[in-house]
């Protein structure tokens, strides 16, 4: 790329167009040498293009689920210059994702992450350095709380500042985006360095913003674009105005996290662990002068990093579906306050209720299946060559795990594409686990707070729906509220204002 970069720079731009043109026929080229086997069917791609015309490039998804119809649950389409191979369906989905956990298990690390994290971390990061830092990372969120009462206390005070908050708009129209995403924010902040901020505090917001912004701004076509042919970055880098402010917002926000951590640093203490970063810190000063340890800095600020920024963007997006539905579906809503109500009367909920809470806990999983707030889950790559369900597909090959395709699968669920909490009920209104409720993914990339995300839901809900009864503003009716979500690499709800009335 280096090379590439110096003959750009000194050649004429139509040359240098030409050059690339010439570069990325070769590289398609060499991609359809033919393989060892079979590979899996798909649509003939164009040259350069592959099959970009065939995609709605801000809902790929919904054009990637059509083209299964066609091709089936094993099928590739050339996004561009790549090869990509989708899996589609329950049954095919969690058969790679699990059966073939190691096949299927690396990830494949996107350019504009390549970009700003350099392979460091849990989240866009293979090989040992990824097992380790996931590894430590499990085991010492659980550690602190995660899934049990330590992070239940967190929780529940986070609900009361969070049911505060709503109280001063006193049943007005808000936008619930930014006191739900500082609310749910804090769980991660106070997990991993022993606090929680303020939601006025100007730094705080402004870096649980800019997780926000990066959300929104990765699943945008242009960034899709620099994805797939990434040389724009070179000539065309000052028109890439989406790629310039992700890598600005994570470049603040890892110096945020850096001078937070090191401000622990100063003040730790190995017989009192405060948080996962003190853990770290820790592991760093014992580890240190070894040349082959993980724990230096980068992979400690990029572990950090990671884990606010999911832990923050995929739990709060997911309240806020729930609210948004609540306020279009009140008869279900009627339902969740009269069991909650009847069980619980005034007192706080408590994790243990969710058994005595069949109804209220069936609306939340159906509240994650619906909002399928991460369609195409991250994508992997296969660690090897993989002959899968009579397909061979090649070492390095990148995959999507089309989890909207199994959320939404019509030989799974009854009424897929219609919000319906009976999925998760039995015949005797008891709840029903489903074999196809994969919000979190599965196998070796399964998100790593599953346990922390369901909690804060059941409390997050339950202390909501509990205290208020939320309706659209004045003058919009049921019908009117969108539930078609906007454009991002999670799907959020499109931006909305409802209103909370307290429950006398």
């Amino acid at each position: 790329m280096s090379v590439l970069s110096g003959l750009l720079l000194q050649t004429p731009p139509p040359l240098a167009l030409l050059g690339v043109l010439l570069v990325l026929c070769a590289l398609y080229l060499l991609s359809s040498s033919p393989a060892p086997g079979k590979e899996p069917p798909g649509p003939r791609p164009l040259p350069l293009l592959g099959n970009l015309l065939l995609l709605d490039l801000k809902r790929p998804y919904l054009s990637l689920c059509e083209l299964s119809k066609t091709y089936g649950s094993v099928f590739t389409v050339h996004f561009g210059p790549r090869k990509v191979v989708v899996l589609a369906g329950y049954k095919t989905v969690k058969q790679a994702l699990v059966n073939y956990a190691e096949e299927f298990g690396d990830r494949d690390i996107l350019p504009i992450f390549r970009d700003t994290l350099g392979g460091h971390g849990v989240a866009f990061a293979n090989g040992n350095s990824w097992k380790e830092m996931r590894r430590f990372s499990l085991t010492n969120l659980r550690d602190f709380g995660m899934g049990k009462r330590g992070s239940e206390e967190k929780i529940v005070e986070e609900a009361r500042h969070l049911i505060g908050v709503f109280e001063k708009f006193k049943g007005e129209p808000f936008d619930t985006l930014q006191p739900v995403n500082y609310s749910v924010s804090n769980i991660i902040c106070a997990i991993s360095y022993g606090r929680r901020f303020d939601y006025a505090d100007p730094a705080f917001q402004k870096m649980v913003d800019r997780v926000n912004e990066n959300a929104r701004l990765a699943g945008s076509v242009e960034v899709l674009l620099y994805n797939l042919y990434p040389w724009l970055g070179l000539g065309f880098g000052r028109w890439l105005k989406n790629r310039a402010q992700i890598l600005k917002n994570i470049q603040i926000n890892m110096g945020e996290i850096k001078a937070l951590m090191w401000g622990l640093k100063e003040t730790l203490n190995p017989q009192d662990l405060r948080g996962l970063a003190d853990s770290l810190l820790i592991r760093q000063q014992e580890e240190a002068g070894r040349p082959d340890s993980y724990f230096h800095d980068s992979n400690l600020i990029t572990t950090i990093s990671n884990l606010f920024a999911a832990g923050t963007d995929t739990t709060a997006t997911t309240l806020r579906w729930g609210l948004l539905l609540m306020a279009k579906y009140p008869h279900i809503q009627d339902r969740v306050q009269e069991e909650l109500d009847r069980i619980l009367g005034e007192r706080d909920p408590r994790v243990e209720d969710r058994r005595t809470l069949p109804y209220t806990d069936a609306v939340i999983h159906e509240i994650q299946r619906l909002a399928n707030i991460l369609p195409m889950s991250l994508p992997h790559t296969t660690s090897c060559d993989v002959t899968f369900q009579g397909f061979f597909i090649k070492k390095g090959t990148v995959v999507f795990p089309l989890l909207t395709s199994v959320l939404r699968d019509e030989s799974e669920w009854e009424t897929p594409h219609t919000f319906n909490p009976a999925h998760f009920l039995d015949e005797d209104g008891h709840f029903k686990k489903r074999d196809a409720f994969m919000p979190f993914s599965a196998g070796r990339r399964a998100c790593l707070g599953e346990s922390l995300a369901r909690m804060e839901l059941f409390l997050f809900f339950t202390f909501l729906l509990q205290r208020f009864r939320f309706s659209p503003p004045p003058g919009v009716t049921e019908a009117e509220l969108d539930l078609t979500p906007a454009v991002g690499l999670t799907l959020n709800p499109s931006p909305h204002r409802l209103c909370a009335v307290g429950r006398a």
